[in-house]
């Protein structure tokens, strides 16, 4: 878990060292609304909204920061804190289902 303000920081510093294939997936409290991010190529990335829109954008790093901070506010506009899982090549491909507790 992480705090929202320092969310889009972590996040930028994370996609530097992301290999490709692997992705970011930031998720709220009650992990029904998540936005992924893909790292496809040296400086693409996709961005997978899925919460109150379902969206796919292609991006590069440095267009990465304006769409996250819009994303943020569509999908998070209440949220202080944000779950924020690594996946690796095999999960990155294909959307995790909310978990039940």
């Amino acid at each position: 878990m992480i705090d929202k303000a320092t969310a889009m920081d972590t996040v930028m510093e994370r996609l530097k060292k992301l290999p490709e294939g692997h992705a970011i997936d930031l998720r709220t409290y009650k992990r029904n609304r998540s936005v992924l991010i893909r790292r496809d190529g040296k400086d693409a990335f996709t961005v997978v909204q899925n919460g109150y829109e379902k969206a796919e954008f292609e991006t590069t790093r440095k267009k990465m920061k304006k769409l996250l901070k819009t994303l943020f506010k569509k999908e998070f506009p209440r949220s202080t804190k944000l779950r924020l899982y690594t996946l690796d090549d095999e999960q990155a491909g294909e959307h995790l289902p909310r978990k039940v507790i």
